[in-house]
C-alpha cells in the first residue's frame, strides 16, 4: 500500500486546547503532519487519511518535542474558535496553510 506525508502549519492568535488533551497550548505557529494512504481500486488517483499529528515544541522548562495524534476535525474546531476570539475574523491569520508535498 503507497502512502504520502505532507507537512503544514497553523497558526494560532490565541491559546487553545485540542481535542482529546487537557493542557491549554499557546498561541504561536505549529506543524501539521498528514499521513494518507492511496486507494488503489479505484480507477483514477484518491487518497484516505490515516494520521494528522500537532508537532509542539515546548521551550520552557525542560526543552522538549511532542508529535501528538489529532483527530484534523479537532484542529478545524481549534482554528475556528481561534478566528471567533479575533476581533477581525475575516483577516485572522488562524488558518492552515497549504500543505508541502514531500520532495
Amino acid at each position: 500500500m503507497s502512502s504520502r506525508t505532507t507537512t503544514s502549519h497553523v497558526t494560532f492568535l490565541h491559546p487553545f486546547v485540542m481535542g482529546g488533551y487537557p493542557d491549554e497550548l499557546p498561541a504561536g505557529t505549529y506543524e501539521v503532519t498528514v499521513e494518507d494512504e492511496i486507494l488503489q481500486s479505484l480507477s483514477f488517483s484518491a487518497y484516505r487519511r490515516t494520521a494528522t499529528h500537532l508537532l509542539i515544541r515546548r521551550t520552557k522548562g525542560i526543552a522538549r518535542t511532542e508529535m501528538r495524534p489529532i483527530d484534523h476535525r479537532d484542529l478545524e474546531l481549534a482554528l475556528a474558535q481561534d478566528q471567533a476570539c479575533s476581533k477581525n475574523p475575516k483577516n485572522s491569520e488562524a488558518a492552515l496553510s497549504p500543505p508541502k508535498e514531500p520532495k
